[in-house]
């Protein structure tokens, strides 16, 4: 049972359209909407934690995640520096 609420502004155009393609897929509005955005939502997600690679480039960044660190000197400053909090 769906209890959340949703509720936004659109333009006579938006509804109308929107209210053509839920109406040729057989769906009222909200289930379109709620599908499409969830798709959307779904999809920004993936974007952020999914990603394709073909052989070589995958053995690129394999190698790169088994190759020891550089030597990055600013962050080994960072990292020797007191938090503000443990200074006392």
């Amino acid at each position: 049972m769906r209890d959340a609420a949703i509720n936004l502004r659109a333009l006579p155009e938006q509804r109308d359209l929107i209210d053509h393609a839920a109406s040729l897929l057989g769906k009222n509005r909200s289930d379109f909407m709620l599908e499409a955005a969830c798709e959307r939502a779904q999809a920004v997600v993936l974007d952020q934690i999914h990603f394709t690679l073909d052989a070589d480039k995958f053995q690129q960044f394999l190698d790169l995640l088994d190759a020891p660190p550089k030597p990055n000197p600013g962050l080994e400053r960072l990292f020797a520096l007191k938090a503000p909090w443990d200074k006392e």
